[in-house]
């Protein structure tokens, strides 16, 4: 599967500034993404997921939000401007599939984080 992943979708990155990198939006959330780098020319936040089986687009929204999520910290941690997400998923019958989320929908996945952190410290208050 790595291979997969190597030859189908990391020969599209031409530079790599982060593998493994740390991410967070301070006081709110944080996570690790796969990679950091610039995608077909564009810089982009890229994650690598293995699967069972091939998957349709509509059966990610919770990766695409996550993606969404990782853009936000690493654009408000280190002043970036980054608009693209990349899943690169490879099944277990070695079927590669790459996922792109830009411009508006990655707009409408930060919105949908967004919520998702708000709805999060809501129930917490909650709690108290």
């Amino acid at each position: 599967m790595a291979k997969q992943v190597i030859e189908r979708g990391l020969c599209n990155v031409s530079e790599y500034y982060g593998s493994e990198v740390t991410l967070y939006y301070p006081g709110l959330y944080a996570g690790q993404t796969d990679l950091v780098g610039l995608y077909k020319n564009d810089m982009a936040v890229i994650d690598f997921k293995q699967t069972n089986k091939p998957k349709k687009r509509e059966w990610i929204e919770d990766y695409c939000i996550q993606l969404a999520a990782y853009t936000m910290a690493h654009n408000f941690v280190h002043r970036t401007n980054i608009s693209k997400g990349v899943i690169m998923m490879c099944s277990k019958d070695n079927f590669y599939q790459e996922f792109i989320i830009a411009g508006l929908e990655m707009k409408k996945y930060m919105h949908q984080w967004l919520k998702r952190v708000d709805q999060y410290y809501e129930e917490m208050r909650g709690k108290d």
